[in-house]
């Protein structure tokens, strides 16, 4: 059986010097081999370049739900959302600084460094090696004003199911949680665990952006759940409504979004 992933796991009470810890000896480059370098170096330039150029072909709409932010950019939350939109969250959600976890899986490294190049920060931790220093990170983050973000059923499922780690960080850092869901009207889907959605290009896509949930900071333990159960109902929502709705993109009701006209709102 797999060791339980930590990547949403509720914020430890730990002391701020566990985070100002030096890299872990076993992280970074030095651990893949001569080929592993050459094909991660491959696989960061085609990703970055494949997300770079579909991009700009995506005809994106944002609805809102009452109580949800006003902007994509606003800052600092706790934001969620599932696996499978990484690719038009990506581009979406670009040169906004948010931070996110990244595991030091050749996976997680490919990752971390394609986000990397659309100004996302990683900040590394895994179930086996510092995930304490890693969570403490993400909420020092919010302490700086910088919203965090969690693939919520990442890195491996189960796929549409919530885990604790947003509701514990939103708890500890006394800031609210958002949701979205992009959901696209023509997309590659793989036979992955996650069903990835590869945007196809020109296609609309539609996020729905759910109303903020505040976590007071006196909640307790079995209080929390309460908070992932109302997380979890609310990715169910947003997604029921993106994907319903995303065929009307770019009409009177849902019209195409720009980042110039959202910031005059």
């Amino acid at each position: 059986m797999a060791p339980p992933c930590l990547y949403n796991v509720l914020v430890p009470e730990a002391s701020a010097h566990v985070a100002a810890a030096g890299p872990d000896p076993e992280s970074g480059p030095r651990r893949w081999t001569l080929g592993q370098r050459i094909v991660l170096s491959m696989i960061v330039w085609s990703g970055y370049w494949f997300i770079r150029l579909l991009g700009p072909t995506l005809r994106v709409s944002v609805s809102y739900e009452e109580g949800a932010q006003k902007t994509l950019d606003a800052r600092p939350m706790v934001a969620s959302f599932w696996h499978e939109c990484m690719i038009p969250a990506t581009y979406l959600f670009r040169g906004m600084g948010i931070r996110v976890m990244s595991s030091f899986s050749y996976d997680g490294e490919y990752m971390g460094r394609i986000i990397g190049r659309f100004g996302f920060v990683a900040v590394k931790g895994s179930s086996s090696r510092n995930p304490i220093r890693a969570l403490l990170g993400l909420r020092r983050a919010l302490e700086d004003g910088w919203t965090v973000a969690f693939t919520l059923d990442g890195p491996r499922g189960p796929r549409r199911k919530v885990k604790p780690g947003p509701s514990g960080l939103a708890r500890s850092s006394g800031l609210a949680m958002t949701t979205f869901h992009a959901a696209v009207d023509r997309a590659w889907v793989l036979h992955s665990w996650d069903r990835m959605m590869i945007p196809k290009p020109f296609s609309r896509v539609l996020v729905r952006v759910g109303k903020l949930i505040p976590v007071p900071p006196e909640t307790s333990d079995e209080d929390l759940d309460r908070y992932s159960a109302e997380l979890q109902s609310t990715l169910d929502r947003v997604c029921e409504f993106a994907e319903a709705h995303v065929s009307r993109a770019g009409t009177s009701e849902f019209p195409y979004y720009s980042r110039e006209q959202e910031a005059k709102r």
